[in-house]
């Protein structure tokens, strides 16, 4: 089976970050944000990764050259912003054939993607759309799905929630069939809003419910929340934990840090806190700092004293 990563985005929430390393690549733990995402794939089912990139698309190629992996990974690079749909359509000419997934590159899941494909197999279809349970589905497109066919008859985008379908939302990762090429048009377009509902009135889209994690890491919260996910399932190679924070190699913490990640030589002056933030490695908290809710670059620098809430410090930056 092959594999579409969708990471063509520019990641403009997390900026400055992203003004110099591409969102996929950014640190998660121990490793990009892209490799986390790949992790959920079963290996022995995958020949070929295609990574659909707009930005960065000559450090993402180097970054995986440099990583042995199980497939072959392939850079289909996007000219022009194309949307979800025309990103998955340019790709197509690199495609074995056959049915093969999709899956947005910023997504920290538990989604066990091989059930997800032996479901597609069993029921049929042109599509099945990996959905997640929300308390408020107001913020997002819901399905209105049918538990006893497994089928999505229709989608809502935004409801109010006395009306909502359902309390089931797109998940961002699809199993496809060669046919969903069909249904798309030329140049760019979005495949949630502009394909799913063509493919539900055919009767050809199922819904496939999954439960334990599911962090859309593209903002500066959610990117701390999907650090917090890693720590607490395990997925790192190095470091250790610490309460309920990550700790890197060859950190020198001197403070406190509390749901918290900090990367490989960090260094947390005495009478400091780090709450709810995540610290890139080589980077330098003095003494005596309030950090909440804040992502500090690699190689920055907080001053003594310094009292951060919900900041986004750039690599390299130096706070006085």
């Amino acid at each position: 089976m092959d594999v579409v990563v969708l990471a063509g985005g520019f990641g403009t929430r997390l900026r400055p970050w992203t003004e110099t390393i591409p969102k996929p690549l950014l640190p998660i733990l121990d490793k990009s944000m892209i490799e986390h995402v790949l992790d959920v794939l079963p290996e022995s089912q995958v020949d070929k990764v295609l990574i659909a990139a707009g930005y960065g698309v000559e450090q993402i190629r180097e970054h995986f050259e440099k990583i042995p992996l199980p497939y072959e990974v392939v850079i289909v690079e996007e000219t022009e912003p194309l949307g979800t749909g025309g990103a998955i359509a340019n790709c197509r000419e690199h495609l074995s054939g056959g049915t093969f997934c999709v899956i947005n590159g910023d997504l920290i899941t538990s989604l066990k993607v091989e059930e997800m494909l032996e479901f597609h197999k069993q029921n049929g279809g042109i599509a099945t759309i990996s959905l997640w349970e929300v308390e408020d589905p107001s913020r997002f497109g819901v399905a209105d799905y049918k538990e006893d066919t497994g089928k999505i008859m229709r989608f809502q985008e935004k409801p109010a929630i006395e009306d909502a379908y359902s309390n089931l939302i797109n998940a961002g990762t699809y199993i496809l069939e060669q046919e969903i090429f069909d249904f798309m048009p030329d140049g760019a377009h979005s495949i949630e809003r502009d394909i799913y509902e063509k493919i539900a009135v055919t009767g050809a889209l199922n819904g496939f419910p999954f439960a334990g994690m599911f962090v859309d890491a593209g903002t500066p919260p959610s990117f701390v929340e999907a650090s917090q996910a890693c720590i607490n399932s395990g997925r790192f190679a190095t470091g250790q934990v610490s309460g309920d924070s990550w700790i890197g190699d060859g950190c020198e913490n001197f403070g406190e840090a509390i749901g918290s990640s900090l990367g490989s030589n960090v260094t947390v002056g005495e009478g400091s806190s780090i709450q709810n933030s995540v610290i890139l490695e080589g980077a330098i908290i003095g003494a005596n700092c309030q950090l909440h809710g804040c992502l500090i670059g690699k190689g920055a620098e907080v001053n003594d004293g310094s009292n951060l809430n919900s900041e986004i410090v750039g690599h390299g930056s130096i706070v006085e």
